[in-house]
């Protein structure tokens, strides 16, 4: 069995944003950003959809299953994994985030916080536990050579 993450990030990830539709549509006013901003926003909305396909297509090449609770055969070091060792939820965050540039919806903004604190503390550190446990010094190297944010 794979890493006992509790919940599905992919699942929590939709439940946001249907959460921050109805919130920021009927709750919280809008406030209005600058067309730039709104370009930015569907710019980064693209490049997280590419990442998040980018990825999945990674694992299914490696013919891994990409939720947490899998069991993983093979520790995947190519493609977007080489600058990033979690490019889906980097995709999920970055999501959330685009949604609120482009739709000037404040309660993407906070689910793309909100997801970020909980992935970062609650799923991630699960699932590298695992993965240094399964892998050991090649998962060591991997976490070297890798940021997990791409930036950080």
């Amino acid at each position: 069995m794979g890493p006992a993450v509790k919940g599905n990030p992919l699942r929590i990830s939709v439940l946001l944003l249907v959460i921050s539709y109805v919130v920021g549509e009927f709750f919280i006013p809008h406030y209005p950003l600058f067309n730039l901003l709104n370009l930015i926003g569907i710019i980064v909305l693209i490049l997280s959809l590419a990442l998040f396909f980018s990825s999945f297509s990674m694992f299914n090449s490696y013919k891994e299953n990409p939720t947490p609770q899998s069991n993983t055969k093979r520790l995947i070091k190519t493609g977007i994994f080489a600058y990033c060792r979690n490019p889906m939820y980097l995709a999920f965050i970055s999501f959330h985030f685009s949604m609120f540039l482009t739709f000037e919806n404040v309660a993407y903004f906070l689910s793309a916080i909100g997801l970020f604190i909980w992935i970062n503390h609650n799923v991630i550190p699960i699932e590298e536990s695992y993965l240094k446990e399964k892998f050991g010094d090649e998962y060591e190297r991997y976490v070297q050579a890798v940021k997990k944010w791409i930036f950080f």
